[in-house]
C-alpha cells in the first residue's frame, strides 16, 4: 500500500527546498523558550535558516533560524532579515567573514520555501 501525501506534505514537494522532513509542529517545539545566541558567537552551529520568497518578488525574508550552542538547541539573532535572490550565498559568506571566524551549518541548514 502507498502512502497518501497530505496537502501540506505536497505542496512542500513542489515548491520547498530542504524541508523538514517531519512535523513541524514537533520541531518548533524543540525551540520554545530555548536561549537566543547572537550570530557571531563562536561555537554556535546553525541547523536550520528558514528563508521565504514568491515567485517574482527579488528578496528572501528569513522566517527563523536554529542553531546548536554549546550542546544545546537555541534560536539564531541574525544581522539580517532579507536577503536578494540572485547574491543571497554570496551575502551570507559576507556576513560569515564579519564575525572573523567560521560557522558550521551556514549552507547545509537552508530552507527555501516559494
Amino acid at each position: 500500500m502507498v502512502a497518501q501525501m497530505t496537502a501540506g506534505e505536497e505542496y512542500a514537494a513542489k515548491h520547498e527546498q530542504n524541508g523538514l522532513g517531519m512535523n513541524g509542529s514537533e520541531y518548533h517545539a524543540r525551540y520554545n523558550g530555548v536561549p537566543t545566541v547572537d550570530f557571531a558567537e563562536r561555537g554556535l552551529k546553525i541547523t536550520r535558516l528558514r528563508l521565504l520568497t514568491d515567485p517574482g518578488f527579488p528578496y528572501m525574508d528569513v522566517s527563523y533560524c536554529h542553531g546548536e550552542f554549546q550542546g544545546k538547541p537555541c534560536n539564531v539573532y541574525l544581522p539580517f532579515q532579507q536577503l536578494n535572490k540572485r547574491t543571497y550565498k554570496t551575502d551570507l559568506v559576507k556576513y560569515a567573514k564579519a564575525t572573523g571566524h567560521f560557522i558550521p551549518g551556514l549552507f547545509d541548514s537552508l530552507s527555501i520555501a516559494w
